[in-house]
């Protein structure tokens, strides 16, 4: 590998994946204005396994567990692995079932149909509402939420990023004090009423734990569904591979099967660091307190590790997928969105004879910091 190259962050990038594989085959970690940016993956891996020389204590404000390193860290991620549990990921597959289906259901076919906007976005909203014991009426708001936080981050704009997240945590905690003092058995409900360290959890930090459960989360699930119903509509073989496994019921080859889709097209672009000490990664000089960016997006696409990363291979490239993260801050979520995809996936591909992208329209990426598509128009059979 080379020096570090320099990202242009003014450039509009029509694929930002095209744009990383290119700075990932002259170097392992590049330069951003003034951060780094990790993007092959044994940095990225070696960055994100090594808690000591690179904190995850990045955010403006405290974010639980995320922001948390150590023993600090592990105790509330604690908290919050007791909620998502095989057995309790599996309570939950009815009513996102019921939720697929119905949505599927009332989409017209032979005409064009916004993937993201009336599949993705109504998906992931009623199915963590459902799971969070969240009113069905406040839909249209936490839609518009997604909306306008998906336009902040792409923006720029931390004032404007500050103010749709204040925001969140206001209806978060409006929330909280309907739950107060009430009989009602749901998530909500029980984190008001969990403890740490022998206390109870506060205010802020439930409010913390569900911001990082469903702020980032309802716009990932949504802009996941987009990805996956891309690559079915473009990939013709592949999607009667994925009708093969729907018919056989094979689950564990379609948990296996979203997951190499979101390797190859990962939304999931990137997390932050902040370097502890001087560090020496991939012929980069980190300094002290310098902030590095894991890409996954570009790690996922490494030839060095998954040779033609475009190559769909869910068993080969199983080990090393990114998507979910790796260390002590892989993603706690990982098996609720895996299961929550799959639903999605067997209700679209069972209740459909074809999927095909939209003739009349374009599908349109993201730009980053965001990763997927902005649209996904298709034809429904």
């Amino acid at each position: 590998m080379g020096d570090p190259a320099e990202i242009d962050s003014g450039h509009n990038w029509e694929d930002q994946r095209s744009t990383y594989d290119a700075l990932r085959a002259r170097c392992a970690v590049a330069r951003q204005e003034s951060h780094w940016v990790a993007l092959r993956h044994a940095e990225v891996v070696a960055a994100a396994t090594d808690a000591e020389a690179f904190s995850s204590n990045v955010s403006a404000r405290r974010s639980i567990p995320n922001s948390l390193d150590g023993t600090d860290h592990a105790v509330y991620r604690a908290v919050v692995d007791r909620y998502l549990t095989e057995e309790r990921v599996a309570r939950e597959e009815p009513q996102c079932r019921g939720h697929a289906a119905a949505i599927i259901d009332a989409l017209p076919r032979g005409v064009t149909v916004k993937t993201i906007a009336q599949i993705g976005t109504p998906y992931a909203v009623r199915s963590q509402s459902t799971w969070l014991g969240w009113p069905a009426d406040l839909e249209d708001e936490l839609v518009a939420w997604i909306r306008d936080n998906h336009a902040a981050t792409r923006s720029g704009d931390r004032d404007r990023t500050a103010e749709v997240a204040e925001r969140f945590d206001q209806m978060i905690r409006a929330l909280l004090e309907t739950r107060r003092g009430t009989p009602i058995a749901d998530v909500t409900s029980e984190l008001l009423n969990d403890t740490v360290e022998g206390r109870p959890l506060t205010t802020e930090e439930i409010v913390s734990i569900l911001r990082n459960w469903t702020a980032g989360d309802l716009g990932s699930l949504a802009t996941s569904v987009g990805v996956i119903v891309h690559f079915l509509a473009t990939n013709p073989h592949l999607q009667r591979d994925v009708r093969t496994l729907v018919a056989a019921n094979d689950r564990a080859a379609l948990a296996a099967a979203v997951e190499e889709i979101l390797r190859i097209d990962d939304p999931f672009v990137s997390n932050r660091r902040v370097a502890t000490r001087a560090v020496n990664l991939g012929g980069a000089e980190i300094a002290k307190d310098e902030r590095l960016v894991l890409n996954w997006a570009a790690a996922n696409r490494d030839p060095l590790v998954f040779g033609d990363p475009d190559r769909y291979d869910p068993a080969r490239n199983a080990d090393a997928n990114l998507v979910f993260g790796i260390g002590p801050h892989v993603c706690p979520g990982r098996a609720l969105t895996l299961m929550e995809l799959r639903v999605m996936l067997e209700e679209l591909i069972g209740r459909t004879s074809w999927i095909g992208l939209a003739p009349d329209r374009p599908a349109v990426r993201e730009t980053p910091p965001v990763g997927g598509w902005v649209r996904v128009p298709i034809v429904l059979r």
